[in-house]
């Protein structure tokens, strides 16, 4: 089994961040799961990685050619895949990931994020997400998720179903029980609202 975790590339300026990668690393380790995750030797990505290898586990890197040359690669991984863009690196973490869990991070953790949240909704994935809310980084985003639904753009039913918690056996044991849903309903529903709109 294996986990992809979105992180950032910085460490963030609270030291909590760092402890809990740490964390969600050795308990990977301590459940045999290997990590899938962006490549990179630096930020929350390196405290990930090197808390895996340092307990022998399997670490396999994901990055574009670009990012390789600018030097923040990973050098002492199981496997590291480089590939032509960031779409086919996230394209790559799907096909070899049972699941996903998000952490702290920036612009690129928000964007994996986003995507397997629509690929979720749409089915073109079933696999678990988790987010693992440290110190509340999340809340300003859930509270987003939370207008969006207000707003009438997301589906109630698919808010209810993100995985969120603020400690990683919590956010795996919710994962465990993770059940798409089916389209059919929103799909039916999405077509009446814009039949019936003026």
């Amino acid at each position: 089994m294996r986990i992809c975790v979105f992180c950032g590339s910085s460490m963030g300026y609270r030291d909590v961040y760092r402890k809990e990668a740490k964390k969600l690393a050795e308990y990977l380790a301590e459940q045999n799961i290997g990590l899938v995750y962006g490549g990179a030797d630096v930020g929350l990505m390196k405290v990930l990685a090197d808390t895996m290898l340092e307990n022998n586990k399997e670490v396999i890197g994901i990055m574009p050619q670009n990012l390789v040359t600018k030097e923040v690669a990973h050098h002492n991984l199981t496997e590291m895949i480089i590939v032509d863009s960031m779409a086919e690196r996230k394209d790559k973490m799907v096909e070899l990931s049972d699941g996903f869990i998000a952490i702290p991070g920036g612009y690129g953790t928000f964007d994996e994020l986003s995507e397997i949240l629509t690929f979720n909704q749409l089915r073109i994935t079933d696999k678990p997400l988790g987010i693992l809310n440290v110190n509340g980084y999340f809340n300003h985003l859930l509270d987003f998720y939370q207008h969006a639904v207000k707003e009438g753009f997301v589906r109630q039913e698919h808010f209810n179903n993100l995985i969120v918690a603020d400690n990683v056996e919590t956010v795996f044991k919710r994962m465990e029980g993770y059940a798409p849903l089916t389209m059919g309903k929103w799909i039916t529903d999405i077509k009446i609202e814009s039949n019936t709109s003026s």
